[in-house]
C-alpha cells in the first residue's frame, strides 16, 4: 500500500454537454449526438457532491453519472499508448475523464479504495465501460473495443463525503478493503473471462462493487450474458 497512498491529481476537468454533428448525414459517424465528454481544466477549488462536479454536465444520464459513476478517473500515462494505437494525436482530457491522474492505473487500484481528496473522501465503484461516444468523437468505429480490450479503462468514484477538492494536489489513500480486486482483475472477468463463473461469482459478492456490475455479473451466472454491440457500437452504426 505505501507505493500508492499517495496519489498526484494533476488537473480535476468539467465540461458542458454539447450538441454535435449533422442533421441527415448519410454516414452515421456524422449524425447529431450530445455528449459531456469535452471537458476543460479548471482552477481552484470545485464542490463535489455525491453526483459529481459542480458545473460538469452528463450528456447521458442513463449510461453516465450518478452516485456510483460521481468522478471519473484517467492515467494520463495512457494517452502514450492511444497515440501509437491509434495514429493520432490524442492528448489529456480526451477520454472525458474528471481527474487526471498520475501514479496508479488500473493494476493497483482496487474496489473500495477510499481515498481523501482536499475536504472529500471517495471510494473506488468500479471500472468504465466504453460507450461509442469516443469512438465517435475520434472517427474510429471500433475505439470503445480498443478500449476494453486494452484494459486502460480508467475507474469511477463514489462520493462519502462532500467537500471542496482541486488539482495539482495530492489525494490520500486511508482504506483498502479488498486489494484482491484491482480495476484490471475485474475488467478481465468482466470482458475476457466470461466462462469463469467462479471469479464471476466472487466479484460479483464484493460488497462494494457497483451494483450495475453485480447486475450484469449475475445475468451472466444465470446464463444470460449482456450484449456488448449497443455500448460499444451504438448509433455509430447502422442497423439496417
Amino acid at each position: 500500500m505505501d507505493q500508492v497512498s499517495k496519489v498526484y491529481i494533476k488537473q480535476i476537468r468539467t465540461g458542458k454537454v454539447k450538441h454535435l454533428g449533422t442533421q441527415g448525414a448519410k454516414n452515421p459517424m456524422e449524425r447529431p449526438w450530445k455528449t459531456g465528454m469535452f471537458k476543460n481544466e479548471q482552477f481552484g477549488k470545485l464542490w463535489l457532491s455525491p453526483t459529481g462536479l459542480e458545473s460538469d454536465e452528463i450528456g447521458d444520464t442513463v449510461a453516465h453519472g450518478g452516485p456510483e459513476k460521481a468522478l471519473f478517473a484517467y492515467p494520463e500515462k495512457h494517452y502514450n499508448y492511444w497515440k501509437k494505437d491509434l495514429e493520432m494525436e490524442i492528448n489529456t482530457g480526451a477520454m472525458g475523464e474528471n481527474l487526471v491522474i498520475e501514479g496508479i492505473d488500473e493494476t493497483d487500484v482496487c474496489i473500495g479504495d477510499t481515498y481523501e481528496i482536499g475536504d472529500a473522501l471517495v471510494e473506488v465503484s468500479q471500472p468504465r465501460q466504453p460507450c461509442w461516444k469516443p469512438a465517435r468523437r475520434f472517427g474510429v468505429i471500433d475505439f470503445a473495443l480498443r478500449i476494453q480490450k486494452s484494459g486502460l479503462t480508467g475507474w469511477y468514484y463514489r462520493v462519502l463525503k462532500e467537500g471542496y477538492i482541486e488539482g495539482d494536489s495530492m489525494m490520500v489513500l486511508k482504506e483498502r478493503p479488498y486489494p484482491e480486486w484491482t480495476i484490471q482483475i475485474c475488467n478481465q472477468i468482466m470482458h475476457e473471462r466470461k466462462k469463469d463463473l467462479e471469479a464471476s461469482a466472487s466479484l460479483a459478492a464484493c460488497p462494494l462493487l457497483a451494483p450495475n456490475w453485480k447486475r450484469r455479473l449475475d445475468k451472466r451466472l444465470e446464463g444470460r450474458e449482456s450484449r456488448i454491440e449497443k455500448r460499444v457500437y451504438g448509433p455509430n452504426k447502422d442497423t439496417e
